[in-house]
């Protein structure tokens, strides 16, 4: 990657900045200051409680060509600046075009694909993936599990949010070295909301749901849903390509999602679910031993009619509306042919801690499921009502200093649809867990649940899981919520590794008397 000017660079961010003092040559572009290095510009951002402002100093000390913020010169932590200027109107916006410039834009020479919504994001992510190789178009991806870049997969962080700009345009910098010509964007609330991908141009924008998520960052839902609408009203900024690739979106029509957003579209809109005026839906939907079989039929964006049978190893009817949000992406929009859809959506057979299944022999059914919000813990626990007959086993918490109102909520969810609940961690970071714990089973004790009969509280997540097998009687379903594939829990400010899926193994194997992995350690409860 050559160096460039920073005027050069500043040229190219929408609507410009406030102010400029002086010009640079710059090699990278920085939000930390630790990694600052000889060459590097620096962006400065308020987030949240740190004020990076603050870290000017350290970051010119480190050799920075140049500081970006969004605060007047006189307002800056130094008498004076030895290096020049930017004063940005938003400094993560100009972030996201400065990273963006510094690779020469590089998703203006792919065709964007952006899927947002509260739930299924990467599962949707993932099929539209394995749609478009199946199809022998050349296709990258960024989920908040991982990217994909030709034989590469690259792992993009310990939580589960859009990787910062300057790590988004590097990603995609990357597939176009690559000659991939297709880029699948997970984009997260925090993702849109921050600019995180900004200067990503999107051409198709997917949106699975818009339910009760993150109101402690957006403040309200209707905060949340409008961070969610940027990735739609972003494709009219989204300038014209040499390839000319098609601009649309695409709904969900099941969900209230779309009267919120059909109107603020400029672009084709195409819309799918089980709705009866959706153009792609599903019928006959069939439960399998081990996923879904069901009939697509509807319109492409061109008004083609097509019917035609899907089969998917992903459990729980809440896939059928996954797998119709990349049918309508794939062939109803980009023209993929129906033997590439089947193909693909055949070839995902799961996603890493979504409904996965760990088998060590034991006589009844252990699952480890990312559901953290209200409505993917309804979803996954129908799914589980559908895999069993025997019992179902919750365990699942809800983090700190998050939405409160999800506590009681999800409680109330798994009094309802579990026959057992057992409440327990799940990054209680600096806020009291058995605060968290009090608050969830007031919820289950709300639906009827009788502590010590239908729930427990087993704050410790290992012991929770342990506790839930014990639990379990053959036949039975033991899942535990709300952790995935994550790696890491965190417990006052510091991040434990830790990993369901590990968790789930040492537990059965401690159960079945058999080698197994450790449990990993996590902290006591407050």
């Amino acid at each position: 990657m050559a160096e460039k000017l920073l005027s050069e660079l500043i040229a190219g961010i929408p609507g410009g900045v406030l102010s400029v003092s002086g010009d640079a040559s710059v090699r990278r572009v920085v939000l930390d200051s630790r990694r600052v290095r000889p060459g590097d510009v620096f962006v400065a951002y308020q987030g949240g409680a740190q004020d990076g402002h603050r870290f000017i100093p350290d970051a010119i000390q480190r050799g920075a060509s140049a500081v970006v913020g969004a605060r007047p010169l006189h307002q800056l932590p130094v008498k004076e600046l030895a290096v020049p200027y930017v004063q940005a109107r938003d400094s993560r916006f100009a972030l996201a075009y400065l990273a963006a410039g510094l690779h020469d834009y590089p998703a203006r020479q792919m065709t964007m694909l952006g899927v947002t919504g509260t739930d299924g994001k990467t599962t949707t992510s993932n099929l539209i993936f394995h749609i478009l190789q199946a199809a022998g178009i050349r296709a990258g991806m960024i989920s908040t599990v991982n990217a994909v870049i030709g034989d590469q997969t690259l792992d993009t962080g310990f939580h589960v949010t859009t990787p910062d700009s300057p790590d988004v345009q590097e990603y995609l910098a990357r597939m176009r070295a690559a000659g991939l010509t297709h880029a699948v964007l997970e984009a997260t609330s925090h993702g849109l909301e921050q600019n995180r991908v900004a200067a990503c141009d999107f051409d198709l924008a997917v949106v699975t749901n818009i339910t009760h998520e993150h109101l402690n960052d957006h403040g309200s839902l209707e905060a949340y849903r409008a961070a969610k609408a940027r990735l739609f009203t972003s494709l009219a900024q989204t300038p014209a390509k040499p390839f000319q690739p098609r601009r649309a979106a695409v709904l969900n029509r099941d969900d209230w999602s779309y009267e919120y957003l059909f109107p603020q579209i400029e672009a084709p809109v195409l819309s799918y679910g089980l709705h009866e005026e959706a153009a792609v839906r599903a019928e006959g939907i069939q439960v399998l031993p081990n996923g879904l079989e069901f009939q697509v039929v509807g319109c492409t964006l061109d008004s083609a009619s097509f019917s035609f049978p899907v089969q998917t190893g992903l459990e729980g009817w809440y896939n059928v509306s996954n797998c119709l949000a990349a049918i309508a992406a794939t062939l109803g929009v980009l023209g993929v042919e129906v033997g590439a859809v089947q193909r693909g959506i055949l070839a995902l057979r799961g996603i890493p801690g979504r409904m996965e299944r760990i088998d060590l022999g034991q006589d009844f059914t252990a699952i480890v499921d990312f559901a953290h919000t209200p409505n993917a813990l309804l979803q996954v626990l129908k799914a589980a009502r559908q895999l069993t007959t025997g019992r179902v086993i919750a365990v699942f918490g809800s983090a700190g200093l998050r939405d409160r109102q999800k506590r009681r909520m999800m409680a109330e969810t798994s009094a309802e649809l579990a026959d057992l609940t057992v409440l327990t961690a799940e990054d209680p970071r600096t806020e009291s867990l058995s605060f968290i714990l009090q608050e969830m089973a007031e919820g289950v004790v709300r639906r009827g649940g009788v502590e010590g009969q239908t729930f427990w509280r087993v704050p410790q997540r290992g012991e929770a899981i342990r506790f839930a097998l014990q639990l379990a009687r053959p036949g039975d379903l033991v899942i535990a919520c709300g952790k995935g594939h994550e790696q890491s829990m965190c417990f006052g400010e510091i991040e434990y590794a830790w990993d369901d899926r590990t968790a789930m193994r040492a537990a059965l194997s401690e159960y079945l008397g058999i080698e197994g992995p450790e449990m990993p350690f996590l902290p006591d409860a407050d």
